[in-house]
C-alpha cells in the first residue's frame, strides 16, 4: 500500500491491477483499427461521423480523447445512453483477449469486487462518497465471470 498525497509528495506509482483503468497504456484492435488506449475506442464508438472517430483516435492521450469526445457532445449518436454500457462491456472482452497481462491480471483477481476508484465518477466509479453505481468494476466481474467459466 502507499500514503496519500501530501504537501510534499504526490504518489504516481501505478497500482497493482492498474490495467482495469481505460486510461491504462493497452493499445486496442477496435473494429479494425488501433487505438490508443480503450478510452479512445470507447469514446469514437459515441460517434457516427467518420471524420470524427478518426480524429478522436489520434488524440494524443486518454484524457485529450475524453475531452474532445465531451467537446462534440452535440454531435452524438442519439442512442449512445442506451447501448454505452454493451459498448464498454465489448471493449473490455476485446482488451482481455488483445493482451495475456490483461487476462492474468483479471483472473488473478479471484472473486475480488473490482471497483473503479474514482472520486469525481459516480456513475463508472464509486464516486465522491463511495456510493456511486460502478459500472465500470461490475462489468470486469461479468468479463471475469464468463472469461472463468
Amino acid at each position: 500500500m502507499h500514503g496519500g498525497d501530501n504537501e510534499k509528495q504526490i504518489f504516481f506509482y501505478e497500482h497493482e491491477f492498474y490495467v482495469f483503468s481505460n486510461y491504462s497504456s493497452f493499445m486496442l484492435e477496435w473494429k479494425g483499427k488501433l487505438y490508443p488506449t480503450s478510452e479512445h475506442a470507447y469514446h469514437s464508438e459515441k460517434f457516427e461521423d467518420e471524420t470524427l472517430k478518426e480524429q478522436l483516435r489520434n488524440t494524443r492521450s486518454a484524457h485529450d480523447s475524453q475531452r474532445f469526445a465531451n467537446e462534440h457532445k452535440d454531435e452524438r449518436r442519439k442512442d449512445w445512453d442506451d447501448i454505452k454500457l454493451e459498448i464498454m462491456k465489448e471493449i473490455l472482452k476485446t482488451k482481455v483477449s488483445q493482451h495475456p497481462y490483461v487476462m492474468k491480471k483479471l483472473v488473478e483477481s479471484g472473486d475480488k469486487e473490482l471497483v473503479e476508484d474514482s472520486w469525481r465518477d459516480d456513475f463508472w466509479g464509486w464516486g465522491p462518497n463511495k456510493d456511486g453505481e460502478n459500472h465500470l468494476g461490475k462489468l470486469w466481474m461479468e468479463v471475469r465471470r464468463e472469461l472463468v467459466k
